[in-house]
């Protein structure tokens, strides 16, 4: 809730260094929020005497690690087929004539 305040001003809101900052205290406040609701949720019971610690199994950890292994194959695959072309080197290809043999 406080990391976002600093668009506030619009020095901090041009400078790339600030914005990436920003980004990944919101994601990793978002990623915070959602494992309070997941994993409380799950290891809480309405006894109690249930209520116990979550601790992740084998079987947890290879389903995350294979997500993210799935999420980067997906992602290079994408690079390689489709690769970022600077929009500015476009712009300059398309606006340059092309050069004739005659002086």
């Amino acid at each position: 809730m406080i990391v976002p305040q600093v668009f506030w001003f619009p020095k901090l809101r041009a400078s790339l260094p600030v914005l990436f900052v920003a980004s990944i205290l919101v994601n990793i406040g978002m990623w915070c929020e959602r494992f309070v609701i997941v994993v409380q949720s799950l290891s809480h019971e309405y006894l109690p005497s249930m209520w116990r610690t979550y601790a992740p199994t084998r079987w947890d950890v290879a389903t995350f690690a294979g997500s993210i292994g799935l999420f980067l194959a997906l992602f290079l695959l994408f690079l390689r087929f489709l690769p970022a072309i600077s929009m500015a080197e476009m712009r300059q290809l398309v606006s340059t004539p092309p050069e004739s043999g005659k002086r």
